[in-house]
């Protein structure tokens, strides 16, 4: 990507680059099914959706599903999603926002909650790798949030500064790990959540990729 000039952009996949939203509700319902839950619709689903993942369920169960139900619940949804996922496709203008960032000088990398095996070989078939420094998935068990994860993904970028980077994703928890590490975020509203659930957590809020990169390079400055 060759010379940097320090603003660096941390992507999210599902939801943001990744415009999966038909394959997670399908897959959510899915695992609804399996508790013979009620299936939801996006919009009620934006308007629940939260990390832990079970205390998603659990606005809409009234309890925790407890660690039976959890597993099968994650274990259908995980089942349905990887079913559905081939239907979709990047978010229109991604891919050439990322391309438009590279050709800056300017750095990105990309950081998601979807499994470290499965989200590579999908980034990879779209083209879209050689843009990032870094591609990391999650590791170990799913329904957690991103803090954690998004210290160890940055402290593993060279020469990338948490103070002027600036994560990209579709849910208030990308909001909340990129402050959990240094960093400044823009939430967008095509993906997992309403723009009123989105807004409370204080960051910028956008309705387009185009305009999430334009205030990312704004917020990095």
């Amino acid at each position: 990507m060759g010379m940097h000039t320090g603003a660096h952009i941390v992507w999210d996949w599902n939801g943001t680059l990744f415009h999966d939203n038909e394959a997670i509700i399908t897959a959510t319902n899915a695992a609804f099914a399996e508790l013979g839950l009620e299936p939801i619709t996006l919009e009620r689903y934006r308007e629940l959706y939260c990390v832990p993942v079970p205390r998603f369920y659990e606005r809409l169960m009234g309890r925790l599903p407890t660690g039976d139900e959890w597993e099968v619940m994650d274990a259908a949804f995980h089942r349905h999603y990887t079913e559905h996922r081939p239907r979709c496709g990047l978010t229109e203008g991604a891919a050439e926002l990322l391309a438009g960032w590279g050709s800056a000088g300017r750095s990105q990398s990309l950081l998601s909650m979807y499994g470290h095996d499965e989200l590579v070989p999908l980034v990879r078939g779209f083209g879209i790798e050689p843009h990032f420094l870094r591609v990391d998935g999650r590791t170990g068990p799913s329904g957690g949030s991103k803090a954690e994860h998004m210290v160890r993904h940055l402290a593993a970028l060279t020469g990338v500064a948490p103070g002027r980077t600036v994560v990209i994703g579709d849910a208030a928890d990308d909001a909340v790990a990129a402050l959990h590490a240094g960093a400044r975020a823009v939430l967008y509203t095509g993906g997992s959540h309403s723009r009123a659930g989105l807004e409370s957590v204080g960051v910028p809020v956008v309705d387009t990729l185009a305009e999430a990169v334009a205030e990312a390079e704004r917020l990095a400055s």
